[in-house]
Order: C-alpha cells, then structure tokens, then sequence
C-alpha cells in the first residue's frame, strides 16, 4: 500500500494494487467487480483474495458512472410515516429485506410516502435513477406509484399481489386466502358457529384474500355470510378496537372473531375486555402474521404464521433477477396456523 506525500496517509487501495495482488489483468478485476462474466473460477478467486487482504472498497460513484446504475434498492411504504413505527410487520420487511441485500454488498433506502406530495416526490426521484429498483411493501388499489413506476421501467417486487395490476408486477405473497381458511376452520373446530370478522383494508390484497378465506369456509360448512358480523379495519390497533365495538353493537351473541392482522387483533381484546367478555371462554380471537403484537397480547394470540423472513429473501432474489433482464415474476408461500392462549 503506498504513503501520501502530506502527512503519511495511507492512500486507500486501487483496482491497479488489487490487479498487482492478484497477478492478473485491471480488466480482469474490473469484471470480476462488475459480475465476474468470462472470467475464469481461478482468476476470480485470486481476485477476490486480493480483495480482502489489501482492503480494497469499490467505488460505487466511479462504477455508477460506468455501468449506468446507482447500486441501491428502494424500501417504499405508501402509508403514513406512523404506520412504519406502529406496526411491527414493515420492521421485519425492512430488516429482512436490508439483510439479504447485504450478501449482495448493495443498500436499502427507506423511503416513506403516506401524501400524495410525498408520493409525488419519491416517484420522481425513483424515475430520475437514484435506485436500480423498489421493493414496494404497501400497495392499494388505485395508488398511481406502482402503476407510474411500471410504466417508466423500473424494476418493481410488491409485498402482496398488487390489485389492478396483473402480471405487469411482480410480487411476493404469503398464502392468505389458505392461511385465512385456516384459522376459520380452526374456530369451527372449538365448537364457535357465530364467528364475526375484522377485515384489512379491502383495497389491499390481503384484506381481500383474508375477507374470500373466511367466506368460503363458511360456505363450505353451510353456515350463511351475514354481514352484521362484517367490518373493516386498517391493520391498526385503534381500528381492531372500532371494529370491535361495531360488532358487539350489532351482534352481541358472537362467540369468535377472526382479525386480519394481529395488531388489530389486540384492539379487539381491549373491546372485549372492557365489555366484560372473556377470552377464549366467551370469545375466541384468532389473528394474522404471527408478529411481535400476537405475543405481546393477553392471552397470546392464536394466528396464522407469515414466513417473512423467506418473503424478503424472495423479493430481493426476484428484484435482482428482475433486474438483471428477467420477466417478472410471482411467488406465493404457505402459511402456518400458530395455537396460543386466546382460541
């Protein structure tokens, strides 16, 4: 490594020390740097340990120069900036997500747009090339930026079925629908025949597929869909407690409610509590994602299981394929039925 001539700073190491190192070509290196295409397995691994014993870092401004690309994802929620700190499951996206993306050596900007100025901001930022593509962890029907960044070519992975969209997105997606037949199937078992509902937000795609699960067993067992047994939510805790409250308005001989999110879910408990119902003995409570809330709740949350950890490795292994010139493409994995206190 060689000294400065003002102070005796050692200069930061150069591809052409690497090169030396390595006993190859500065070409060599650069395209092992750049995805190591027609390099022999032998050249690239006397690259790769004359990487780690000069220290050499790349220079992502010097290479985005070159190869047309910023060398960065975007983490786009579409929901208010509270949402992110309310709800535990954006955390777990987010961790998950900034992890698998390390193995790459490649960061992940957070980027919050719950206004349409903000939405409006971010888009053009995204568009003006300052990410190579977005993981998208929200998305509603009618919400331009999924549609606005398709349509300008930037690589996009959604967190759920994007609704509208058709194959133009490619997405990761839990099994809702199955994981949603699941728990109702469950509170059947217990014996529970006036089962009500919290729903998601029913312009998500998993509002809608949890709503369908819940429908259609119910069908299944000759049991009729009643609405006064029906409201929505937003996946908040302040809504699930609403919610809660609508329904023991309206029916007040319910004897189970399925929540779709398990934070909602802990809402819900406070409503029964507070109207001197107890849980599982009166009602029973089944939630969704199995997230930090369903053990935080009391009694822990009987809910369905989302494998987040395997749904933010695949939407950075989609995205990056996605843009590395493949088609688009759709993932959907199963769901678990997680028994605790509360059915």
């Amino acid at each position: 490594m060689t000294m400065s001539n003002t102070g005796g700073r050692r200069k930061p190491p150069t591809i052409h020390d690497v090169a030396r190192e390595a006993g190859v070509s500065r070409g060599t290196v650069s395209r092992v740097l750049n995805g190591g295409h027609y390099v022999s397995p032998t050249a690239q691994e006397a690259v790769n340990a004359a990487i780690r014993k000069t220290g050499y870092v790349v220079n992502r401004h010097a290479r985005s120069l070159i190869t047309g690309r910023s060398d960065s994802i975007g983490f786009l929620l579409t929901e208010p900036q509270e949402r992110f700190f309310e709800d535990p499951n954006f955390n777990v996206l987010l961790r998950g997500c900034t992890q698998a993306l390390a193995a790459h050596d490649i960061p992940l900007l957070l980027m919050l747009a719950g206004t349409e100025d903000e939405r409006r901001r971010i888009t053009r930022y995204i568009t003006a090339g300052h990410v190579d593509g977005v993981l998208l962890v929200s998305s509603h029907s009618g919400d331009p930026v999924a549609q606005e960044l398709c349509e300008a070519g930037v690589p996009l992975v959604a967190c759920g079925k994007p609704i509208g969209l058709g194959s133009k997105v490619s997405y990761v997606a839990a099994d809702d629908r199955d994981g949603a037949r699941d728990m109702v199937r469950h509170l059947l078992s217990l014996g529970r025949r006036r089962i009500a509902v919290v729903t998601g937000p029913l312009d998500t795609p998993g509002g809608v597929e949890r709503l369908a699960g819940y429908r259609e067993i119910l069908a299944e067992e000759g049991i009729e869909y009643d609405d006064r047994l029906v409201v929505s939510g937003d996946y908040s805790r302040a809504s699930g407690e609403a919610g809660a409250e609508r329904l023991l308005d309206r029916s007040p001989d319910l004897d189970a409610v399925f929540v779709a999110s398990d934070l909602m879910a802990q809402g819900v408990l406070t409503s029964l509590e507070r109207a001197g119902r107890s849980v599982p003995g009166d009602v029973s409570v089944g939630g969704f994602d199995d997230s930090s809330a369903a053990l935080a709740a009391r009694p822990q949350l009987t809910t369905i299981r989302q494998p987040y950890d395997r749904i933010s490795a695949e939407m950075v292994r989609v995205l990056l394929a996605q843009i590395g010139g493949e088609d688009p493409a759709a993932v959907i994995l199963p769901t678990e039925l997680i028994k605790r206190g509360s059915a």
